[in-house]
């Protein structure tokens, strides 16, 4: 019997092992947000089947254990629980410890919550093994996604209290530099909207904008930290959101002069369950704001406006309808933008990109006309037909072999979906060859993500293109929605896998879309 002992303590400590990198880089996909884990472990047993018949198949052999060990079976008790252990050590089957495309990066952080998880681990294995006795082992490794969440609690409050130093180092620096500050939050568009605002006030401003998505608190502390200089007279911060409260912390921290949202979409319904509470929530970001930018096209907006009225501040309004009473109005069909001062009306020529959001340069104009900026013809035409574009959010490329790739991977709504698409499907009917969708689908979109992902693969089917979908979290909604297309969609497990089809079906003349492009941690 110690033998046995012996032995499941050492396959325990190894199915621990594998657990801790597991759920680690599960964490730190999903941003270290407490809940998450477990929900992405669910997702695996329940888009993968080999999954659930493995998790079943653990359970039931925990149960045997405990029920051989209170018959007094202690030897067929102990070879039970390590076959237990040894089933629990491979869930969920196909979520990798190192990861192809999203390796774990051993940041400090990474290194002190793989600490404290598993210190977590062998309490919770201790307490077990006392409790039920060896099969405590097995159940202790089933429980490991639900154990990282326990263990982000106490750990995301320590890393606040650690981090602090650089937030108070990044708001000394904004004392004494000054710069105006403008901050852009939205369900889709910021980081865009972030890099047009940055090119167009670059013609009157020095400005600094905050790279990449570092849209939270350490990643505008670092923002401002390494790059805000004496000298520095506009820094342009895009702010995120996973749930109210989270940018009335950043205003706080980083007060902004002008404030502006993109749109309210459904892209963080998972996470905060209604649209009215996502409206809610981007809305904090005009509290502390004297100056705000907000299109009036969506009603959740307009309602928005009037409140920052009542309150005293400026507010810009834009929109992307022709002939709406607003500040700033982009015709995408005629391809310029009207701005309505106290001077009067001026109208200057605008480049839209064909997979690209008129909204995203109504919201940059609105921004420009808060800060004052000379807006005549000379002064901002010339910027606004040569707007910068964003890594992986709709970039134009060509293949060696002539198909040209639009890569908007980054993206993950149904609207810039649905405009990608659009575009896409134009140019394929310019080049006169055949449109391929590379899509994984979206998530974090709630109660409506089956619906939203079968209407995407709807659209594309509509347009004569073909569907190549790719990993199992949105397969059945893809197929349901391309189901008695001509082309019938392929399916693959890996986004890998369907590049050279893709290649091959679009040939020289044809165009692929790749839309979103989930993480390995996704089943």
């Amino acid at each position: 019997m110690t033998a046995l002992i012996i032995v499941t303590l050492i396959v325990g400590v190894a199915a621990g092992a594998l657990a801790v990198l597991r759920w680690l880089r599960v964490a730190q996909r999903e941003h270290y947000i407490a809940g998450w884990v477990s929900r992405i472990g669910a997702l695996w047993v329940v888009r993968r089947p080999v999954n659930a018949i493995v998790a079943s198949l653990a359970v039931l052999l925990v149960a045997a254990a405990v029920l051989l060990a209170l018959t007094g079976a202690a030897l067929s008790s102990g070879i039970t629980s390590i076959l237990a252990v040894v089933a629990a050590a491979f869930l969920p089957v196909g979520l990798g410890v190192r990861g192809r495309s999203t390796p774990l990066n051993w940041t400090q952080r990474a290194r002190r919550l793989a600490a404290a998880y598993a210190v977590a681990l062998l309490a919770v294995g201790a307490l077990l093994w006392w409790l039920v006795g060896l099969p405590g082992v097995a159940l202790t490794v089933l429980l490991a996604p639900v154990i990282m969440d326990g263990v982000l609690v106490p750990m995301n409050a320590l890393e606040k209290r650690l981090s602090h130093k650089y937030l108070v180092s990044a708001r000394k620096r904004l004392g004494q530099v000054r710069p105006t500050v403008v901050a852009i939050t939205g369900s889709y568009g910021k980081t865009s909207t972030k890099g047009y605002v940055a090119h167009v006030l670059a013609g009157a401003f020095s400005v600094v904008a905050s790279p990449a998505s570092f849209n939270n608190l350490m990643g505008l502390s670092r923002a401002v930290n390494d790059r805000v200089v004496p000298g520095t007279e506009v820094f342009v911060a895009e702010m995120g959101v996973y749930g109210p409260g989270e940018i009335r912390e950043l205003s706080e921290s980083f007060p902004p002069d002008v404030a502006a949202i993109t749109t309210i979409g459904e892209a963080h319904l998972a996470r905060m369950k209604t649209k009215e509470t996502i409206a809610r929530a981007k809305g904090e970001i005009t509290e502390r704001a004297k100056t705000v930018v907000l299109p009036v096209d969506e009603p959740e907006l307009r309602a928005l406006v009037e409140r920052c009225r009542t309150e005293g501040k400026r507010v810009v309004t834009v929109s992307t309808v022709p002939g709406t009473d607003a500040d700033v109005v982009v015709d995408a069909a005629a391809s310029v933008v009207t701005m309505r001062t106290a001077e009067g009306a001026t109208t200057v020529p605008v480049e839209i990109p064909g997979t690209g959001h008129a909204v995203n340069i109504a919201v940059t104009v609105g921004i420009a006309l808060a800060l004052d900026v000379d807006v005549d013809a000379a002064a901002i035409a010339p910027r606004l037909t040569a707007l910068p574009g964003s890594q992986h959010r709709a970039e134009v490329q060509k293949a060696p072999n002539g198909t040209l790739i639009i890569d908007d991977t980054y993206n993950s709504n149904p609207v810039g979906s649905e405009r990608a698409l659009e575009g896409a499907a134009a140019l394929a009917g310019e080049r006169g060859g055949q449109l391929v969708v590379v899509t994984p689908g979206m998530v974090e979109l709630g109660s409506v993500q089956f619906e939203r992902n079968r209407a995407f693969a709807a659209s594309v089917t509509a347009r004569g293109g073909r569907l190549l979908i790719v990993g199992r979290t949105n397969r059945a909604a893809l197929l349901a929605g391309s189901a008695g297309a001509e082309l019938p969609s392929l399916v693959f497990d890996r986004r890998e896998d369907a590049v050279q089809v893709a290649l091959d079906q679009a040939a020289d003349r044809g165009v692929i879309l790749y839309e979103n492009d989930l993480p390995d941690h996704y089943p």
